[in-house]
């Protein structure tokens, strides 16, 4: 199995990329500079790496990376600079997703394409009527005014959700909705749950990066995990 990693740079996709390797999974990175790379990835046999910029990459370029892969996983996000919030491309994420999505089902692959998308607590599963209290409602519409890539994590999640939809032939998806992101060397016990089991505002709970790389690797490496979160949006938390 071939997997495109967009995002593959930052904080958990390269995490992601060495969860992948450790699977035995071939991979296909692309990032802005190689640099960013660990040097024993970038070493490594079956990962290959392409230097560019997903937001600038023409629609040819786009299918040539999704050519012959058989998942694609997206880590990629806004750089919390006020340039990164507040500057262009603010769909980003949207944008990336919509393109890899319309490239993966011109691909001819003779199985769906499975599509994971890093994603975040903050957004509702709307096939769930997900229900929030009137507080969370007035923050998160602040926030969805307010904060462009909040939006742009909706706007992704919604393309795969309502466009590809549960019944795709070319396409298949699963997005993962970590709480707030933190910092650890190891994989530690955690737990998906089909929708939030507390407030990312008021009662937000913590995710290690590694553990989100580490569940995105199981989705597209294990057919078990993929066959019970496809079409869904777990969220996962670290177990406490």
């Amino acid at each position: 199995m071939t997997t495109l990693v967009v995002g593959a740079s930052g904080a958990t996709g390269k995490l992601l990329v060495e969860q992948l390797l450790h699977r035995g999974e071939r991979v296909r990175a692309v990032v802005r500079s190689c640099d960013k790379i660990p040097a024993t990835l970038l070493e490594h046999p079956l990962l290959s790496v392409v230097e560019a910029s997903i937001a600038d990459a023409t629609d040819g370029e786009i299918a040539q990376y999704v050519d012959g892969c058989d998942a694609i996983a997206s880590c990629l996000g806004h750089n919390l600079t006020l340039k990164g919030v507040f500057g262009h491309p603010r769909r980003l994420v949207t944008q990336a997703v919509q393109r890899l999505c319309h490239a993966a089902s011109k691909n001819g692959s003779d199985k769906p394409v499975k599509f994971v998308l890093m994603n975040t607590a903050g957004n509702c599963n709307r096939d769930l009527n997900e229900s929030i209290s009137f507080a969370e409602q007035c923050v998160m519409a602040l926030l969805r005014r307010a904060v462009p890539p909040h939006r742009d994590n909706e706007l992704a999640a919604e393309h795969l959700r309502t466009a590809i939809g549960q019944n795709n032939a070319s396409l298949q998806w699963s997005v993962v909705r970590p709480d707030t992101l933190i910092n650890e060397a190891e994989v530690s016990e955690y737990q998906p749950h089909v929708s939030p089991t507390r407030s990312a505002i008021f009662n937000a709970g913590k995710t290690s990066r590694i553990n989100v790389a580490h569940f995105m690797a199981e989705l597209i490496s294990d057919q078990a995990t993929w066959n019970r979160w496809k079409g869904e949006m777990p969220v996962i938390y670290n177990q406490q």
